[in-house]
């Protein structure tokens, strides 16, 4: 049990590094694992909306589409909060928008 925590850790590390370099495919993966708890990871809607929204700025179709699903689950104030996550994490890595 404890390497299959390790491995998904890594693997969390992993994709925030490409995410940081503005990669599409890492930025929708952060997503999945926290809207569907794999990897390890807590459900959390409002990280995954912030991933599925970074994702799209990136190009990123499904991660529209995702970003747009679980949206419909989430009160504004959440997706409020997730939409000032994921500009302050433009601001810290200096990740450039697409759109």
């Amino acid at each position: 049990m404890g390497n299959s925590l390790k491995s998904a850790a890594f693997l969390l590390e992993s994709y925030l590094m490409d995410a940081a370099a503005g990669d599409a495919n890492a930025l929708y993966e952060l997503g999945i694992a926290y809207s569907t708890g794999t990897h390890g990871m807590e459900v959390d809607l409002v990280e995954a909306h912030k991933w599925f929204n970074l994702a799209a700025l990136n190009g990123s179709a499904p991660g529209q589409m995702c970003r747009a699903e679980i949206a419909e689950e989430m009160s504004a104030r959440e997706i409020a909060e997730a939409q000032r996550q994921a500009r302050a994490w433009l601001a810290e890595t200096g990740m450039r928008r697409a759109a």
